[in-house]
């Protein structure tokens, strides 16, 4: 199977510019190709894996990825899919942020020996004189074209700046940049970043008369058409001390029987043949696929040995003898106590299983909280500091969350 029928087979493409050309590009040269990553937290989370995984698919096809990490970009923020204006950010948070991201992303791409290049557009966008730049590339933008794109249409109504208009200009200077220096010839992204996709392009073929490409992949949505990977404590993140490898394995092996194909297929380098077969079964057939689901991708983000204990620690606990070394866990504020007595909801907001005491005392008054396996409904119960001379309580929420909670 050539890279093109993989790529498609797994179900990543959305769009491309012309597909007969990136066909043969991907199938019979070796490119420098590029996906862009604004750095706006200090973790890639769930959205950011698809992104990453058809950079690891091209790599191993023999293919250079660019990962431009959007230091300059990233002081403005993408519109795309945002109501209002994303917060600005230091240069210090982003050289950070970009720190982190590099460190996450080896995991799936070889830097060594110029098999994969990182780079910032801080070191062209920051240094631009303003004149100069909308002079050589303002001119080739068409304000009413701009305006009709999906990425900025949808922020007329609730205002959009000037300072937000420019971000396509600056993608797509990016790409004109790359083109130049590396001989980058596609653009990759998710489906939202179409029309900045598409100002590249058509940049690189006014400014300079080159032919490159773009192509988009699927955004990581749920059969219904809302996002993955957003759970009760945020967003799914890629950084072990921000989502833990079990809270990470658990995601993935709860995952609806409707999606669960859908995931192997973007989310893990299991064959397409394999994946085939699995999408014949259906309803109880499925947990063994999801227990694989949530294997692979747990191994290709935190490692094996992460992988296994995660695996471990949810098998115990689905059988009822749960892995205290595994589990996750969380320590209490002594100031939590009061005359040696600490409220059961102060303990579910310490160990994250709700947000808020209100929340807490929702989920014990409906029956879905048990402290070392005993039931709790009382919304103002208590438990005595004795409970912990073992070392630690166990809050289960529902039949699949348990937290070892230490003083």
């Amino acid at each position: 199977m050539t890279l093109f029928e993989e790529l498609k087979a797994r179900g990543y493409f959305a769009q491309v510019t012309d597909e007969e050309k990136v066909r043969e590009m991907l199938d019979n040269d070796s490119i420098k190709f590029y996906i862009g990553f604004d750095p706006t937290a200090d973790s890639l989370h769930v959205g950011h894996f698809v992104s990453v995984m058809v950079m690891a698919h091209m790599q191993r096809h023999g293919h250079t990825p660019i990962a431009l990490f959007g230091g300059g970009t990233g002081m403005i923020g993408d519109p795309s899919g945002k109501t209002d204006m994303r917060k600005m950010l230091t240069l210090d948070d982003i050289n950070y942020n970009i720190s982190c991201f590099k460190k996450q992303m080896s995991r799936l791409i070889d830097f060594d020996n110029d098999r994969a290049i990182m780079v910032n557009n801080a070191d062209w966008l920051l240094d631009l004189k303003y004149i100069d730049f909308i002079r050589e590339i303002g001119v080739h933008f068409s304000v009413n074209r701009m305006l009709a794109a999906d990425c900025y249409k949808q922020r007329l109504e609730r205002g959009l700046t000037f300072f937000e208009l420019n971000y396509m200009l600056m993608q797509s200077y990016d790409f004109l940049y790359l083109a130049r220096k590396y001989d980058c010839k596609i653009q990759l992204g998710g489906d939202d970043q179409w029309s900045n996709i598409l100002g590249g392009v058509e940049l690189n073929r006014r400014a300079d008369g080159r032919d490159v490409y773009g192509m988009t992949f699927k955004l990581l949505l749920k059969s219904d058409g809302k996002k993955m990977g957003k759970t009760e404590g945020g967003a799914l993140w890629l950084d072990p001390d921000k989502t833990s490898p079990y809270d990470f394995y658990q995601y993935w092996r709860n995952t609806d029987d409707a999606d669960v194909i859908n995931c192997m297929n973007l989310l893990t380098f299991v064959p397409v043949e394999e994946i085939k077969e699995y999408s014949k079964l259906e309803g109880s057939e499925l947990n063994p696929v999801k227990a694989r689901l949530a294997f692979e991708i747990t191994k290709l983000i935190h490692g094996e040995e992460e992988a296994i204990k995660a695996q471990n620690a949810a098998q115990a606990i689905f059988t009822g003898a749960a892995d205290l070394d595994n589990m996750p866990s969380a320590s209490l504020d002594s100031e939590l106590f009061v005359d040696d007595k600490i409220q059961v909801a102060d303990i579910i907001v310490a160990a994250e299983i709700a947000k808020s005491k209100g929340e807490a005392r929702r989920l014990i008054q409906q029956g879905g909280i048990s402290v070392d396996d005993e039931k709790v409904t009382d919304g103002f119960a208590t438990i005595e500091i004795t409970a912990f001379d073992k070392g630690y309580v166990v809050i289960k929420k529902g039949k699949k969350v348990f937290v070892k909670v230490t003083l």
